[in-house]
């Protein structure tokens, strides 16, 4: 099994983030006979616009993900615009990727009908989404279910171009990610960074607090019995606390008698005990950023040599 997976840098990785995916493509690195995971800069640019973020929230995501465990001796983690060949791979991908079909494609269409406009990179994201992945032979990608059609846009290209041309590619297939734990935000909907409802992996942990004691909550009596089913607080407390303690507090939820407040603070308890060794990681690496750097570029030499392999194979295909 030979993995495959892009993160973009738009934001600082949050709670969302790891428990939706990140956690998931770890524990990918354990069993595959190969891993890429890269940080999707270029993707990144049809939403981040300004030079020094951009190059900054790069660098963090590469801390965050070692720092969360992402193993380079397991992994290859690498930036996306290192690998050049890629980017040539995604042009002659797009000389015979028909426009209906990426007319169809939700993104673009989502962005069209909320009136926003939508730029030649946003349109031709489909295309590079397949470049990245079919330029190291992954037959697996871990997605969220909202990205299964951008996979099968993949299949759709990389399919026609080995009618066209002959077997080239590997078809590759989606692996959906176990979407299952529910991430609130402290507005009780899906925590997401578009929404602005967030609490980010590495916030330094008093700031972590105030947020979750910020939670919205409903206005019911203290003394009256809850369900903790459905309810978001219990949700997030579930994504850190061991078995025992979810029954724990779902007995309380059903006795009654607690105040929301009681339930943030277990959440804080919990989340910040969770992420502490990831904390602790991350200052070290934050101290060291020429490791991680060397990490990169180690990454991307060996993401390349894949890379190259296939272009050359696409190229002596199409009479390049």
């Amino acid at each position: 099994m030979r993995v495959l997976s892009g993160i973009q840098p738009t934001g600082r990785f949050h709670w969302g983030n790891y428990f939706g995916a990140i956690r998931q493509y770890i524990d990918l690195q354990e069993g595959s006979k190969q891993a890429f995971y890269f940080i999707a800069n270029l993707h990144a640019l049809t939403t981040v616009r300004d030079p020094k973020e951009l190059k900054q929230l790069t660098l963090d995501a590469a801390i965050d993900l070692l720092a969360l465990g992402l193993d380079p001796q397991k992994a290859t983690l690498f930036v996306q615009s290192d690998v050049p060949e890629v980017s040539e791979l995604c042009w002659i991908l797009m000389t015979g990727t028909p426009m209906g079909l990426l007319e169809r494609c939700h993104a673009y269409k989502d962005k069209k009908e909320k009136g926003f406009s939508a730029d030649a990179g946003l349109f031709t994201y489909p295309v590079l989404q397949a470049a990245d992945i079919l330029a190291y032979d992954s037959n697996t990608v871990p997605v969220g279910q909202d990205q299964v059609q951008h996979i099968e846009v993949c299949r759709d290209i990389a399919g026609s171009f080995n009618h066209q041309f002959g077997e080239v590619f590997v078809l590759p297939k989606a692996k959906v990610l176990d979407n299952s734990a529910k991430v609130p935000g402290i507005d009780g909907e899906k925590m997401s960074k578009s929404y602005q409802n967030t609490i980010e992996i590495f916030e330094l942990p008093k700031q972590m607090r105030k947020k979750v004691m910020r939670i919205e909550t409903d206005s019911r009596p203290m003394e009256d019995p809850k369900d903790p089913e459905g309810d978001h607080l219990f949700q997030l407390y579930s994504l850190f606390a061991s078995e025992e303690k979810q029954q724990e507090m779902a007995d309380i939820y059903r006795k009654g008698g607690f105040g929301y407040g009681t339930v943030k603070k277990a959440i804080a308890d919990e989340a910040e005990s969770f992420f502490a060794d990831a904390h602790s990681r991350r200052a070290e690496l934050e101290k060291n950023p020429h490791k991680v750097e060397e990490v990169l570029k180690d990454g991307a030499t060996r993401a390349r040599k894949k890379a190259a392999e296939v272009l050359d194979r696409v190229k002596t295909a199409c009479g390049i």
